[in-house]
């Protein structure tokens, strides 16, 4: 069953994690052709996440009603058109109507892949399975980077400038995701063709009882409201949903930012050279990401491991902010800042999943992405004002702050809040 689910939802969040980012390498020489300057580029990346925070909450909910396939389907399509459509743009109007086009367009995928496993998979392999899907992010970003600096550095065919073919190459391979993922993609097990009406029904039993046993506990605990909206005055949810929203500042802020850093630390890098160099912070974090997720899965300790996580990036930021302009250690700062801020997202929502009732999950979800998704806006657009023309390194120490704050507030999770099912966590994943 693994191998029919996780890779659809690990190309989908793969390639959404590219084209998304896609903008952070086309400014290396869209910035000269458009005559814009970094606060405009911030602004330009950040309003992607206006819409795409606004509308998570109702995709999710939509979908839980027209079912995972043609909704999934839909927004990988509608996003890789928009990418695509993004290489012919003329100036700074048509770059931000393109940025709010594509937050539109790819809004709810995220909790929308969240809720998709959760039909999949018990609570004893959900975590390792979002720890699979989430591999794809560091991914994403590594063949993003590569591929970003040698677009930029050998494609101009038929006249068009190089970082223009970079959004028409990286928008295609979603629109064909999308239509395999239409025909690929099974709503729930009772509609998988790959597995007999025994397997389809003892799973889909299974996970109702799963939830139903779960959700019997915490009702006693809290008084849960059966009802889906419940979620959003969940004060478990809000507590998670505030480190998320600090967390993506600093998410944000390596995936905007990380290509004018790498080119800070030696100013004769081409491209090509920031593409690979720029690919080293993921490869590490990719690597680091399965040990932190098995650590969790072991241990169950969760809330220890997102703080480490967390702690490892605030010291990579200090040591970039420190080494800006120095390419061995100001590289070493870069690696331990995304090795911190991606391998703390699989145990961090494997804590949401804990906290959520079936009833609840489609919006808790889309609550707990919608508000890290504000944290993408507030980010590179401060991070834009802070940073100083030549000198993008200055401007990291707001997610270096945002990430102080989410280690406070993780500190502060008692066994009678937001983790209060830390003392089982140990017994919801596959060791």
């Amino acid at each position: 069953m693994k191998r029919s689910i996780l890779p659809i939802a690990f190309l989908l969040y793969m390639f959404s994690y590219m084209d998304r980012s896609t903008i952070s390498y086309a400014e290396l020489t869209m910035s000269k052709d458009l005559g814009i300057g970094l606060a405009t580029y911030a602004g330009a990346a950040s309003v992607f996440f206006i819409v795409y925070v606004l509308l998570e909450i109702p995709s999710n909910i939509i979908m839980a009603k027209v079912g995972a396939r043609a909704w999934l389907s839909r927004i990988a399509v509608t996003w890789g058109l928009v990418t695509l459509l993004t290489g012919f743009i003329a100036n700074t109007t048509h770059l931000y109507i393109a940025r709010v086009a594509l937050g539109i367009a790819e809004a709810g995928l995220f909790p929308g892949l969240v809720l998709y496993l959760t039909y999949w998979f018990l609570s004893q392999d959900r975590s390792r399975a979002l720890a699979g899907m989430v591999f794809a992010q560091p991914v994403g970003l590594i063949v993003g980077s590569v591929s970003g600096g040698l677009i930029l550095d050998h494609v101009d065919w038929f006249g068009l400038a190089s970082w223009r073919w970079l959004f028409v190459l990286q928008g295609l391979p979603p629109i064909l995701l999308g239509i395999w993922t239409f025909f690929r993609m099974a709503d729930r097990p009772t509609k998988a063709r790959w597995l007999t009406s025994t397997e389809s029904t003892w799973l889909d039993s299974e996970i109702n009882a799963d939830y139903r046993s779960r959700d019997g506990a915490g009702a006693g605990a809290e008084g849960a409201d059966p009802t889906e909206l419940r979620a959003i005055k969940n004060p478990r949810v809000l507590h998670l949903a505030v480190v998320s929203f600090l967390g993506g500042v600093g998410t944000y802020g390596m995936t905007f930012f990380l290509p004018q850093i790498v080119a800070q630390l030696d100013p004769g890098y081409s491209p090509t050279n920031i593409g690979f160099i720029g690919a080293l912070p993921y490869v590490c974090a990719a690597l680091a990401m399965l040990f932190v997720a098995r650590f969790s899965d072991r241990s169950g300790r969760r809330k220890a491991a997102v703080i480490c996580c967390l702690l490892t990036a605030v010291a990579g930021l200090v040591l970039t902010m420190v080494f800006r302009n120095v390419p061995v250690p100001g590289l070493i700062g870069l690696c331990l800042f995304a090795i911190g801020i991606v391998s703390y997202i699989p145990p961090f929502y494997a804590l949401a999943t804990e906290v959520l009732s079936r009833a609840q999950s489609a919006v808790g979800f889309a609550v707990i992405n919608s508000v890290a998704s504000l944290g993408g806006f507030v980010g590179p657009l401060l991070i834009g004002k802070v940073a100083k023309e030549g000198n993008t390194a200055f401007g990291l120490i707001v997610p270096a702050v945002s990430l102080a704050v989410a280690i406070g507030l993780m500190v502060c999770l008692r066994r009678g809040g937001a983790n209060v099912h830390d003392a089982s966590l140990a017994s919801t994943v596959t060791g």
